[in-house]
Parts: C-alpha cells; sequence; structure tokens
C-alpha cells in the first residue's frame, strides 16, 4: 500500500480551506509560521489546478510555491530543475524535513534509478527532480504516466530564453508537458527576467493563460559596490580580510585562466579558495562544488559556468573581477549572496579593458547582426549601471521594469560620487586620436594617448616623436586615474572605440559632434575614497572568527559559535551541507532567544517537526551546557 503524502495528517480547519491545509504543511514541515510577499496567493492558485508563472527574486522562497501544493495536493510533483549536480543536496534538505523525494539523473547507478522509478510508480514520493534532458527520453515520459503526478514546476525557467544569459536547448521541448498532462498545473519560475525575457518564457513554455506573479527584485540585504580597476586580486584581497573574513563568497573571473591565477593568489595569501570551470576535470568540479556546499568559509573562484540552482544560504558576498555580459546575468549571479537575509556584499572592479574585451567578444561572436546588436544593447546597459551617479538600486531595479526610491546601501548612494562637465577632456582626448591618425598615420591605445596628454617622456613617446604634437601636455590638469576615468566613460559612450587585436583606439560617427562643440560631454566623477558599509568589528586573536550576526548581541556570539560548531559536526557526520541542518538565520534566533524546552524550540522559525525530533533533545542539552573553561 502506498505511503500518504507527507500533508495529509494535517488538522483541517473548519473551512477546510486549500489555504489552511497549506498553513498547516508550512508550519508543520517547514516550520515557519507565516507565508511571505506573494508565496500564499502563488500556494493557493497552484494547489486550486491553476498554471503560474512566478518571478521572484533569489532567496525570496520561490522553493515553497511548488513544494508546498506539491505537498497539498494528490500525487507526485515533478521538478525540472537544470543541475543534476545539486539534485542530490536538494533532495536532502527535502528528506531532513520528513518530506519523500527522490531524483532521476545519469549519476546514478542501475539499480538507484529502478528504486526511484518504484518509488514514484507506487505514489511513495512527494517531489521528484528531473534534469530537462531525461524528458525526451521516452522511456522517462512513458514512467510519468504509470504515476500520478500533482504538479510539474519548471525551475530557473529565464533558461528557455534563447538570447538570455543561462539558454539550456532542452528547455524548449517543456512546452510539451501541457500536451502530455493537459489538466496537471504547471508553475514556472526563475529570479531573474526583464519584460522581455518574461514574454518569452511565457512564449515558450505556452503559459499566456497561466497567472503571472511578479514580486519585487530588490534584495534590500545585498550592498552593490562597483569600483575602479586598480589591480583587482589586490583589491579583493582588501576586500576580504577587512570585511569577509572566515565568510563563504563566490568570485566569478570571464577567464579559465583568470579562474586558476586568482585561486592561486588567495591560497597563497591565506584564503582557503577553490577554482571551478569548464575545463576542469569533472571529478574535481564535482569535488570542489560539493565542498563549498559542505563546509564553511570557503571562497569558490568561478566562471559563470558556477552558480546556478545554487542554495547556499550564508555566501557572504559575492564579486566581480570582470565585466559581467549584461544586467541580467549580474542580477544573477549577484543574487546568490545572502539567500538567509542577512547583511551581504555585491562587488564589482570595472576598467577600461573590460569594455574593449566586452566590444570585441560581440564582434567575434556567432549570430547575426541582429544578435549581436542585442549582445551589444545588453553591454551598454550594465556600463550604464557602472558609471551612473544616481543609486545603483534604483538603476537596477528599473531595467526589469520597477520603480524604486534610493537605498541608503550602495556605494553610490554611501558615497556619492558627482559628475561634471567633461566636455573639454573629451575634446582633448579625442584630438589626440586624430592627431596621431592625420598627422602621422598612427593608432595607439589609451595609455600611450594618456602618456602624450599627461606631457610624459616615456621611452615609447620619445620613439615616436609624440612629444612634438601639439597635444603634448595639454591634459596635464588631470591625473594619470582621471584620464583612465575619461578613456573609459568615451568607450562606455561609443565616443571613441577599439579597432584591431592590439586595441587602439579610433574615432566614432558622434566623434565629430563633440570635437565640433555640438555635443556636450557628462562624465562621473570616482569618489576618492571607496564606500564601505558599517559592520560589525571582527572577533580579535587573529583566529577568523566572524563577527557577531546582524542584530545579535556581541555577548552572544560564544552560543552562536557553539552552535555552528554543534552543526558543522553534525552536517559532517550525515554528509549533506550545513544548511541542511538549519540555516544561519535559525542558529542565530536560537541563540537570542534561549529556548529551554522543546515547547520554545518549536516556535523559532525553521524549526519543524522532524528537524525538532531530529535536533530538538541535543540542541537543548547543548544551550544548557556550560562552555568548556579554555585551556591554560
Amino acid at each position: 500500500m502506498s505511503a500518504p503524502n507527507v500533508a495529509a495528517s494535517a488538522p483541517a480547519t473548519e473551512d477546510g480551506g486549500a489555504d489552511s491545509e497549506a498553513l498547516q504543511v508550512l508550519r508543520r514541515i517547514f516550520g515557519y509560521d507565516a507565508f511571505r510577499g506573494s508565496q500564499q496567493e502563488v500556494v493557493e492558485h497552484v494547489i486550486g489546478g491553476g498554471d503560474a508563472l512566478v518571478l521572484m527574486p533569489t532567496g525570496g522562497g520561490k522553493s515553497l510555491c511548488y513544494q508546498i501544493p506539491a505537498l497539498v495536493r494528490s500525487g507526485v510533483g515533478v521538478v525540472i530543475s537544470p543541475l543534476i549536480a545539486l539534485m542530490q543536496d536538494q533532495v536532502d534538505a527535502l528528506r531532513a524535513l520528513g518530506v519523500r523525494a527522490g531524483f532521476l539523473n545519469s549519476s546514478q547507478s542501475l539499480d538507484e534509478r529502478q528504486l526511484v522509478e518504484a518509488e514514484f510508480a507506487a505514489g511513495e514520493l512527494d517531489l521528484l527532480y528531473l534534469a530537462p534532458e531525461r524528458l525526451r527520453v521516452e522511456a522517462t515520459v512513458r514512467l510519468l504516466k504509470r504515476g500520478t503526478i500533482s504538479l510539474f514546476a519548471i525551475d530557473e525557467a529565464h533558461c528557455v530564453a534563447q538570447w538570455g544569459h543561462d539558454f539550456r536547448p532542452d528547455y524548449l521541448a517543456l512546452s510539451a508537458l501541457h500536451e502530455h498532462w493537459p489538466e496537471v498545473p504547471r508553475i514556472a519560475l526563475t529570479a531573474t527576467a526583464t519584460e522581455a525575457t518574461h514574454a518569452e518564457i511565457t512564449s515558450r513554455l505556452a503559459l499566456a493563460d497561466a497567472r503571472h506573479f511578479v514580486a519585487s527584485f530588490d534584495r534590500p540585504n545585498i550592498q552593490y559596490r562597483i569600483a575602479p580597476k586598480d589591480e583587482p586580486r589586490k583589491q579583493l584581497l582588501h576586500l576580504l580580510r577587512t570585511e569577509h573574513q572566515g565568510d563563504a563568497g563566490i568570485v566569478y573571473c570571464l577567464s579559465r585562466a583568470s579562474v586558476e591565477k586568482t585561486a592561486a593568489y588567495l591560497v597563497e595569501r591565506g584564503v582557503e579558495a577553490l577554482p571551478y570551470h569548464a575545463g576542469l576535470d569533472s571529478r574535481v568540479r564535482s569535488e570542489n562544488q560539493s565542498r563549498f556546499l559542505r563546509e564553511e568559509g570557503l571562497v569558490m573562484v568561478a566562471t559563470i559556468a558556477f552558480g546556478m540552482g545554487i542554495d547556499k544560504p550564508d555566501v557572504r558576498f559575492v564579486a566581480h573581477l570582470d565585466l559581467p555580459k549584461s544586467v541580467e546575468g549580474y542580477y544573477q549571479e549577484t543574487g546568490r549572496a545572502g539567500r538567509d537575509g542577512l547583511p551581504s556584499t555585491a562587488w564589482l572592479a570595472y576598467g577600461f579593458q573590460d569594455v574593449v574585451q566586452q566590444r570585441k567578444m560581440i564582434e567575434t561572436s556567432e549570430g547575426d547582426q541582429a544578435h549581436r546588436r542585442r549582445l551589444a544593447a545588453h553591454v551598454d546597459a550594465m556600463l550604464a549601471l557602472c558609471e551612473t551617479v544616481e543609486c545603483r538600486r534604483v538603476q537596477l531595479l528599473d531595467y526589469f521594469g520597477q520603480k524604486s526610491e534610493p537605498c541608503g546601501n550602495c556605494d553610490t548612494c554611501l558615497v556619492p560620487p558627482s559628475s561634471w562637465d567633461g566636455t573639454v577632456a573629451a575634446q582633448k582626448f579625442l584630438s589626440t586620436v586624430v592627431r596621431l591618425q592625420r598627422e602621422r598615420g598612427q593608432k595607439f591605445g589609451a595609455t600611450q594617448i594618456t602618456d602624450i596628454l599627461m606631457g610624459r617622456k616615456t621611452a615609447k613617446v620619445i620613439q615616436f616623436d609624440h612629444d612634438a604634437l601639439s597635444v603634448f601636455g595639454v591634459g596635464a590638469e588631470l591625473s594619470e586615474a582621471e584620464w583612465r576615468s575619461v578613456a573609459r566613460q568615451l568607450l562606455a559612450q561609443r565616443l571613441v572605440a577599439v579597432e584591431g587585436e592590439y586595441g587602439t583606439l579610433v574615432l566614432t560617427e558622434d566623434s565629430g559632434d563633440v570635437l565640433g562643440g555640438r555635443r556636450s560631454v557628462a562624465l562621473r566623477r570616482d569618489p576618492e575614497k571607496a564606500a564601505r558599509a558599517a559592520r560589525p568589528a571582527k572577533a580579535s586573536g587573529g583566529t577568523g572568527r566572524k563577527a557577531a550576526p546582524a542584530d545579535l548581541p556581541a555577548e552572544l556570539l560564544p552560543v552562536f559559535d557553539r552552535l555552528r560548531a554543534w552543526r558543522a559536526a553534525t552536517a559532517k557526520e550525515q554528509g549533506v551541507p550545513a544548511y541542511v541542518v538549519f540555516h544561519d538565520a535559525t542558529l542565530r534566533e536560537i541563540a537570542a532567544t534561549a529556548p529551554t524546552t522543546l515547547a520554545e524550540l518549536a516556535s523559532v522559525s525553521g524549526v519543524g517537526e522532524n528537524k525538532l525530533a531530529t535536533y530538538g533533545e541535543q540542541i537543548l542539552e547543548l544551550l544548557a551546557t556550560p562552555p568548556a573553561e579554555p585551556a591554560g
């Protein structure tokens, strides 16, 4: 006889409504007292059999929007998830809650797959995770038709957008789900979608008749900061040592070589860092990802091949050492920080060569001219975010069609930059390009142009007799850093262009208007001191101990540390990531409230029935036991 759904024993309320049953499941299984934002509305709609398209930020609780309906409705919820490497952790987290979850993918042995298939057919699962490519296998479709399906959840639905940043061809076939199972509700979810991507998801997944839920894209706990690039690895190391000592984080680099060099650089300087990119042996890649998820305080240095579906809640920072290709990609990647709602940092180092590199990549990309124009528009939007003098969050949210007020928690709010009339500086820079090309038949990059403007008699200036040019020394009023900023912004504004493999600069169609005085040029003045949020002081002693979490008094830090140590040991024993046991936010609340009974512990957010039964006595015993006296 098949086992009942987890929700079957939830007590009915007087009206017997599905929403009441959903709330019972939320409290009993997941340990939360109330839904957040639009979660309850989504859950009720899907429980009632409706299709839904959900746009909700990372950390906003998207998974509950399909997990709870799957537990309330009859049958098995089938979840389409893009990364098989993460399915085991997703299933482990659900099993720790007492949910009957399983997955099918190529990493399993034949016996393991057959066991899960038998459980599915017998109705002994609540949730089954599948990679999208498995639905192209006829045997998988036959298996699904043998069981009762409560819903289909299509996670990371932006992967269906053909010109999006995470396009997955297998997602294009998912519209067939409605053809095979027209009565089964579908819920597609993503944390990243512009209006264009939203429309493409709707079209490709045949969700025109679905109800669309669009939550705020704001992640107020993330502090967005973009710094002028100046020895970026040193800048990164400074960030880690001064603000994120001992924290888990992700560092994104554009190339595999940069990943390897940056990871080695950090390790040599005492930061525990691991590399991740597609060129690594698959075993090494899998092992590094597993370590990052299961251990605390590791830094993952990666290309954008890493991150989608990562459910680690305590990533305290995401750093970019190269310019992302789009605002969507940037938002998706930075969104991996602070899923637990605690303060986190999104930091990007950005410079002239980033613009050069992105422009060259577009020129050499596959696809037609329309495709290149789309790529260029993505980069231009990213450049506008980097060069804005307004609130970063306002501009970021505006990109996704959401209006907002200045946040007070980004670098441009904390240390406001100013804009200045850079028309004369732009004319001097462009005039130098003109003089070199017309008088000498030469093309040079930004460094040589800067040296000429500043009147520097470098070996290269003397070699080419550039000190004889009429523009030599006319820009001595600006520093080298300021001229670098001018060059970067002229390139970003398409008032100068890059040509050839050596990155030489040439004029554009718009340059003449500036040189002729018909167009003024407003430029951003980089603040002298980079913005930095006020952070709690680090513990002394050089042990790498972290500061107390937000709103946890410093005197409770030893209790929090003991709880984290217990969690780490428990997770290691069970072979699961630490967050599968409890999130930091739950441990913080336990430390703050100091429960003495199981009933008091049960009232802590994130402590459901199964976790209370599994860990409750251990936690109470830990809290009741005085800490050991330090040796000596």
